[in-house]
């Protein structure tokens, strides 16, 4: 009885050990990603963006760029990037400088917005010529 005993206890500590392994794995698969990564493709990110929104994504003017920064959104802290520029509607008019504010969330864009002067006034812009240069046009920019 000693042997079969033995063989109980260690099919009973297997048992536990592979519960406490997918107990870990499982937690590990649930776990909320930290939220506040910073974003490295932000550019990208916000290029593409812009494309899907914008009713004219060619020959963008005036464009600048903020670094990300950490700020306050709703209630809790976001990376953020603030983009000013100057785009055409769909009649191929330029509409005016506008600035956006793009938020991030776990280093990907989450969504991209006006900003108040409040959001971005402050922040320190710097040119960004690859969006006054890219075209988003198949057919070519004019």
């Amino acid at each position: 009885m000693g042997s079969g005993h033995s063989r109980i206890l260690a099919g009973f500590a297997a048992g536990l050990l592979a519960l406490g392994l997918a107990a870990c794995s499982s937690s590990s698969k649930n776990a909320e990603p930290d939220a506040n990564i910073l974003p490295k493709d932000y550019k990208t990110e916000i290029m593409y963006t812009l494309q899907k929104e914008l009713e004219d994504p060619t020959n963008i003017r005036d464009a600048f760029i903020s670094e990300p920064f950490l700020t306050q959104a709703s209630r809790e802290q976001r990376y953020a990037v603030c983009v000013r520029s100057n785009s055409r509607n769909i009649n191929r008019e330029y509409t005016g400088i506008k600035d956006r504010i793009g938020y991030f969330y776990a280093g990907h864009l989450n969504q991209l917005i006006a900003a108040t002067p409040e959001q971005c006034g402050k922040v320190a812009y710097k040119p960004w010529p690859e969006l006054t240069k890219i075209c988003f046009s198949e057919k070519g920019c004019k």
